[in-house]
């Protein structure tokens, strides 16, 4: 047997006992969602099926702390199969509860099962949505909050309160009409929603919404927003009349605290902001107004809520509050550049953020991957590098573990840094070196705004740029401060650069979060793998796992 030393054994014991407090203090929360339609909400004029979560649309808050164990059982009382995914949740050696087609087979009608998760080593602020089948722009979306643990502060002083604002588009048809107009493509349908709603509620004062979104607040206090993009295609600017907002993290990360009139939140992405009630005690407007598309104050396609002061005896007055030219990418671009990592905040572990850098860093690979639009066999899909990807019946984990992947997919077949002659459909999965650091570089070839999203983990955003990225584009890369976050926009016509170290075995999507092209095809899975069977490595199927294919 080895002997220690006194203050070895004071290490080892030290260590124990923090493994062991951290596992008690992480709590089992349980959730038993049925998920089921309702016509009687109307966020708009028309009686559409709306997908709620126990009768609520939004869906209910849930609400963690790093470390916690997430137990959601889900009753599927829809009349097709259903997967929920959890946006920006890393599921940490676990990709067996991340809800997309390549990892879980669906929850069919008539059916529960129940997904069980832990926010490890995580904070921030996130949302849950359907991933199968377009689903996603009928509802069943809904906020996810971790919140520090006791021992961590947070780098700033504790709001009054918090709220989550969960921002999107919205189509005034059936979800079902709208999914067959965009696979078929019928006059590129999809592409402009109908309205934009906040928190599910329809815009102040539009005669064809029942109800607005509004926000009670005091005098002097001060107030976290949790604002998440829950929409299918526009990006939005955010903006509150009269007030600032301070920007202190996204998507797990804490910025640096930078003071904006407006915030631009694209497709999927998720940003906490403190707003100082310190204006007259009156009514001011909340508004998010898209991007890249010419609208007026009055349209429906504006989002529009209240700031309500305690005392206010007076509705919503004057002009709404002005934001930056929609068209303005420059803009855009120079404020997504300023959002920088704050190095000196501890967040999910006591370590300062700037603990973990990437200053110098050795690259294992480089995806250069082109989003773009094909017509294949005549119909419209959505591509990268000329590739739609083909959801096979079985998910690619599964195969994975019963027939290391024999007839479902076969790896590496489809390019990461060229892109195919001919436009195809196909399983597209490619190797990612364990524990290597990963270059992606998102092209986007559309005319449209685009944002991309890895599951399993956040990535640094390095840079942003014009026209074609060569290697000398590097030269332009933010290494000292990038933010680390889950999903990034890309301009169209342009680039934007992301670095992720591949630490986390499992089989992740990396998917457009814009509805529509993620439908049409515009993802693919990265599989990151590691020899070792040990399931500290990573964790076995659960005990419930479903079977298909």
């Amino acid at each position: 047997m080895a002997s220690f030393r006194p203050f070895e054994w004071l290490i080892i014991c030290t260590t124990l006992f923090v493994v062991l407090v951290a596992r008690v203090i992480a709590i089992d929360i349980y959730h038993e969602w049925v998920v089921s339609t309702d016509t009687t909400i109307r966020p708009v004029s028309s009686p559409q099926p709306v997908i709620t979560i126990n009768g609520m649309f939004p869906g209910p808050l849930i609400n963690s702390t790093t470390n916690d164990f997430v137990h959601v059982n889900v009753f599927n009382k829809l009349n097709e199969p259903i997967l929920f995914t959890w946006n920006g949740i890393q599921q940490r050696l676990n990709s067996w509860q991340d809800g997309v087609s390549g990892t879980n087979c669906p929850i069919k009608p008539g059916t529960n099962w129940t997904y069980v998760f832990q926010t490890k080593d995580q904070i921030g602020t996130f949302t849950y949505f359907p991933s199968t089948d377009f689903l996603k722009v009928a509802g069943g979306f809904g906020p996810i909050r971790i919140n520090n643990r006791d021992v961590i502060s947070i780098p700033f002083a504790k709001p009054e309160a918090e709220f989550d604002l969960l921002i999107g588009d919205w189509f005034q048809s059936d979800y079902w009409i709208v999914r067959s107009l965009v696979k078929y493509n019928y006059e590129n349908f999809g592409d402009v929603p109908d309205v934009m709603l906040m928190n599910g509620k329809g815009p102040y004062g539009d005669p064809t919404s029942k109800a607005f979104e509004s926000f009670t607040v005091t005098l002097g206090k001060t107030y976290r927003f949790r604002i998440s993009n829950v929409g299918t295609a526009f990006s939005f600017n955010f903006r509150i009349q009269n007030h600032q907002m301070v920007l202190v993290e996204t998507e797990g990360s804490y910025t640096n605290q930078i003071t904006l009139d407006s915030l631009d939140v694209h497709v999927g992405q998720s940003y906490s902001v403190l707003v100082t009630a310190n204006q007259s005690e009156a009514d001011y407007y909340i508004v998010a107004s898209p991007k890249l598309f010419l609208t007026s104050n009055t349209s429906s396609r504006v989002a529009k809520g209240v700031l309500h002061y305690v005392n206010s005896t007076s509705t919503v007055a004057g002009p709404l509050p002005t934001g930056p030219d929609p068209f303005d990418v420059d803009f855009s671009i120079t404020q997504a550049k300023s959002i920088r990592w704050n190095l000196t905040a501890g967040a999910a572990r006591p370590n300062r953020q700037g603990s973990f850098n990437v200053t110098n860093v050795t690259l294992s690979q480089t995806f250069i991957l082109h989003g773009s639009e094909a017509k294949i066999n005549g119909f419209p899909y959505y591509v990268v590098n000329n590739v739609s990807y083909l959801t096979p019946d079985t998910p690619l984990k599964l195969a994975d573990q019963f027939v290391n992947g024999s007839g479902v997919y076969q790896l590496d077949t489809y390019p990461v840094h060229s892109i195919n002659d001919a436009a195809s459909t196909g399983v597209f999965v490619v190797t990612g070196v364990h524990k290597g650091w990963l270059e992606i570089v998102f092209k986007n070839d559309l005319k449209l705004m685009d944002s991309w999203h890895l599951d399993g983990y956040g990535f640094y955003v390095v840079g942003f740029g014009e026209g074609e990225w060569t290697p000398e584009s590097r030269t332009s890369y933010n290494l000292y401060d990038p933010v680390v976050r889950s999903t990034v926009q890309v301009y169209p016509g342009m680039w934007t650069a992301v670095y992720a170290f591949l630490d986390n075995p499992g089989m992740w999507n990396l998917r457009s979060q814009h509805l529509k092209h993620w439908f049409l095809g515009q993802e693919l899975y990265i599989r990151v793998h590691d020899d070792d069977p040990n399931p500290a490595k990573e964790r076995p199927p659960p005990e419930n796992l479903l079977l298909c294919g």
